[in-house]
């Protein structure tokens, strides 16, 4: 026997549309009023995912269609957040593979479509943006099809379809050529190839923790599907702990909740085959198997791939510590580090070399920028230092993280980025040209090549240019890469930056700060294009005279200053410097902020 339930994840490389698509799949099953008025992206509901657009964690919905309930999960596509794709997928039967009819499959394509083949999953296509008008259906359709048999599919995964949409416009269909209709034929197609879950309500009770949500009202939320058996609220259970399954912890759950188009509904029993959240239960991690107290058994949980690159964390101790944030010491800090390991699995949060220093290790430099953006809003001050790979040992030999990196760029700019590249020690693996002047390049490059440079691509390819990566593995250590071209200008007092300060300033490089600005000795305030660091005054003031001279007392003209980013920030500065972040604002600056003091250690190096 089985349910009238399909449990799918949409997974894609980023974007190549799929939270606009469960956009078009919650209004066409009825889920909103026809006069409700709707935001784009409604599952995008974090500030950041919003600002940014893009999906940081995984989300959970259902919609109703004929008499099928299919609980859907709205993965992210950027590669940083791949360890929320790898666990999401033991929560559902198959998946719909979303592809960008022009794009067609990318590096984050290739390993979500690797997970779901490990787990033995159906897959669908869904080839997206079909009405694009550079769109090339056929050659896409080749390149998947390559993809499928180069990722080892066996027979029976590559019985699938192949659905042609437009998730803006609201259509789906099975010949590429429509360009109107509805999403009825994707429905159709999750119905008819992805299996429903097998009727098991009368085995003993297990569900595996795939994810972790927080309430402050309830606390954690543990969200998962129900393998076998039933459970109601107020039932006994026990908690069986993946790391060491001979852990068990008796507890009671408090609240079941089942997903309902955006909404969680609460219900007094839950069975097999139903993605639930289940509230009241402390102590609860992602991995954990939660039993009937009578059959502990852990379920087998996917190994989470491992950090890639790390920063470190510590207290802000420069001349404005504490004048902006609201937590500030190392205790603070500490436990909102090690509260994000609760629901962060790619996470890694160690304590430093001193007590007001903590060393954090994610997927990539977005993973870790999120975390620090996130605890900015929230309150948190604290200085963070430059990124760092983590390297391996195996049989005497170093070896280092490589990342395979798509690019997409204009022809004339292609030149520049291969050089660019191969001096980051990046090897070129393919070169092609699918249409309209475009070159697509794929290169292998070790990861610690890529900090600092998606800011210069940028500049290099005139901001049309798109980097995409993925990790792809361990290889032998590639030799040395060269440090970053340019210098600091750093500011050599303290005080408000002053417009004669900075007109003086700004003839040695780019600022990074405008007139009236609160500056320290040892701030970072420009960028120095003859790769030395340069001592200024910032604050100086032109001397009052009584004597009046013809064209020197015109008003000054001051360059606008760069405003980074914070991932522009990140990948700008060098081992010696680190960034002051605080709710309002963050700041570069040296690590040893006294000039003498600096020059010293420089000097004894």
């Amino acid at each position: 026997m089985t349910k009238n339930i399909r449990n799918i994840a949409i997974v894609a490389h980023v974007d190549h549309g799929k939270t606009t698509l469960v956009d078009q799949l919650l209004r066409q099953s009825g889920v909103f009023h026809e006069h409700e008025q709707l935001k784009e992206r409604v599952m995008d509901s974090g500030d950041i995912e919003q600002e940014r657009g893009i999906t940081i964690l995984s989300k959970n919905t259902a919609v109703h269609y004929n008499d099928t309930k299919i609980n859907i999960i709205d993965t992210p596509g950027h590669a940083d957040f791949g360890g929320e794709v790898e666990r999401v997928l033991k929560m559902v039967d198959g998946v719909v593979l979303l592809v960008d009819a022009y794009e067609g499959p990318m590096p984050q394509t290739k390993f979500v479509l690797k997970q779901a083949f490990d787990l033995k999953l159906p897959v669908i296509v869904c080839m997206n943006k079909i009405d694009r008008p550079e769109a090339r259906p056929s050659e896409v359709e080749e390149e998947i099809l390559d993809l499928f048999i180069e990722l080892g599919a066996d027979e029976s995964v590559l019985d699938f379809p192949f659905v042609y949409a437009s998730a803006k416009q609201g259509y789906a269909s099975l010949n590429p050529e429509d360009r109107e209709g509805t999403m009825k034929p994707l429905f159709d197609a999750i119905i008819k190839y992805i299996p429903a879950p097998i009727d098991q309500d009368d085995a003993p009770f297990s569900l595996l923790i795939s994810t972790i949500d927080y309430n402050d009202y309830v606390g954690r939320i543990g969200i998962g599907c129900i393998s076998k058996g039933k459970i109601s609220v107020n039932e006994p259970a026990l908690i069986v702990n993946h790391q060491d399954p001979s852990k068990h912890l008796k507890v009671k759950t408090t609240g079941i909740f089942e997903f309902e188009g955006l909404d969680r509904v609460p219900v007094e029993e839950a069975s097999s085959g139903s993605i639930v959240a289940i509230s009241g239960i402390e102590g609860i991690s992602i991995g954990d198997t939660l039993t009937d107290p009578n059959h502990p058994q852990a379920i087998e949980f996917n190994k989470i791939s491992e950090p890639t690159i790390s920063m470190t964390f510590r207290v802000n101790d420069s001349p404005f510590a504490g004048k902006e944030g609201k937590f500030v010491t190392s205790r603070q800090l500490r436990s909102r580090l090690f509260k994000e390991l609760q629901t962060d699995v790619s996470l890694r949060v160690e304590d430093g070399e001193s007590t007001d220093a903590f060393k954090v290790s994610g997927r990539g430099e977005l993973h870790l920028s999120v975390l620090i953006e996130n605890m900015r809003r929230e309150g948190y001050e604290f200085s963070v230092s430059k990124p760092k790979v983590l390297f391996r040992e195996e049989n005497g030999q170093k070896l280092e993280p490589m990342e395979t990196v798509i690019i997409d760029l204009n022809q004339e700019f292609v030149g520049t980025v291969i050089e660019k590249l191969g001096r980051r020690k990046g090897e070129m693996v393919s070169m092609t040209e699918p249409s309209g002047g475009y070159a697509r390049l794929t290169f292998d490059i070790p990861a610690r090549g890529l900090i600092g440079y998606r800011q210069e691509f940028l500049t290099d390819t005139k901001g049309s240019g798109i980097l995409n990566s993925v990790f792809k593995g361990y290889e032998k250590y590639k030799g040395d890469i060269p440090n970053r071209k340019t210098g600091s200008i750093i500011s050599f007092d303290t005080g408000v930056s002053s417009t004669y300060g900075l007109n003086n300033a700004q003839e040695r490089g780019n600022l990074f700060i405008g007139p009236g600005k609160e500056v320290y000795e040892g701030m970072v305030v420009g960028e120095s294009p003859k790769g030395l660091d340069l001592e200024v005054s910032v604050t100086k003031t032109k001397k009052q005279t009584n004597v009046r001279a013809s064209g020197s007392d015109d008003a000054l003209k001051l360059s606008p200053p760069v405003d980074l980013s914070l991932e522009q920030a990140i990948e700008f500065i060098e081992d010696d410097e680190m960034i002051e972040v605080t709710p309002t604002d963050f700041r570069i600056r040296k690590m040893i902020l006294n000039t003498n003091a600096r020059y010293k250690a420089a000097k004894n190096k």
